[in-house]
């Protein structure tokens, strides 16, 4: 698989953007899994599980695109919400990272189509008028969003984020909790940690026991490790087939 920061690409030409995007994705699609067999050990992997969890609220389409374009991303906004609700704007001569932005109109409730393709299509849907139609999603469009480091102004605020305090036997006790809650558990040392920047992981199954697998990096604050672990475990609770 190629490197990100040789893979970076843009998108300029308006007439065409929309099919070079699709075009780019599907490449992006097809080296994925190409190389699928090796994709957990590889750095470009983790380099992409790093960047969706910093966007979790985005689509894996809309990661690869960020990721592709602009690789050390953390927070991306439009050009607008950047001024209006942060009071940043995006510095002079910055180029967009465009993503797919849904269209949200009136919908046929028939071939779910705007009016305008109902129109042109084959739907015979005509029992209520295109104005009393409800709201839906007919489709994606390219919409400019631009990274917190192409923005300039107020600066966002920083969360302190570790716990503190005396943390007992409490990492012993969550650990002992994973076998109850069907969760393996490991603690890695710093010096083996994979995952960049994030405290912890719940992504995959263990191929031992087929159980969600929380990986956590070690560290001598045992008070955040327990934090992270809680988590974590959430996690593994929330988004795994995990009873009681």
């Amino acid at each position: 698989m190629s490197t990100t920061r040789d893979s970076s690409v843009s998108f300029d030409e308006t007439d065409t953007r929309s099919d070079e995007m699709n075009r780019t994705i599907e490449q992006w699609i097809d080296d994925l899994v190409a190389g699928v067999d090796d994709a957990q050990a590889s750095a470009e992997f983790q380099e992409w599980l790093d960047v969706q969890s910093r966007f979790h609220d985005y689509s894996y389409r809309n990661t690869l695109l960020i990721k592709r374009q602009c690789p050390e991303a953390s927070r991306v906004a439009g050009y607008q919400t950047w001024q209006e609700e942060f009071d940043r704007h995006v510095t002079e001569g910055e180029s967009a990272i465009w993503i797919w932005a849904p269209i949200i109109t009136k919908q046929c409730p028939e071939c779910e189509n705007s009016p305008s393709y109902h129109e042109d299509s084959d739907c015979d849907y005509d029992e209520t008028p295109p104005e009393e139609w409800s709201e839906g999603l007919v489709g994606f469009k390219p919409a400019p969003v631009f990274d917190v480091s192409q923005t300039e102004g107020e600066p966002l605020p920083d969360l302190d984020t570790e716990a503190t305090g005396d943390a007992d036997d409490l990492v012993e006790q969550l650990t002992v909790a994973a076998d109850d809650l069907g969760v393996t558990v490991r603690i890695v040392p710093d010096e083996d940690w994979t995952h960049g920047e994030a405290k912890g992981i719940c992504e995959q199954l263990s191929l031992v026991d087929v159980q969600p697998l929380v990986e956590v990096r070690d560290r001598e604050n045992e008070a955040d490790l327990a934090r992270t672990l809680i988590h974590e475990y959430a996690h593994a609770l929330l988004h795994f087939d995990v009873d009681d």
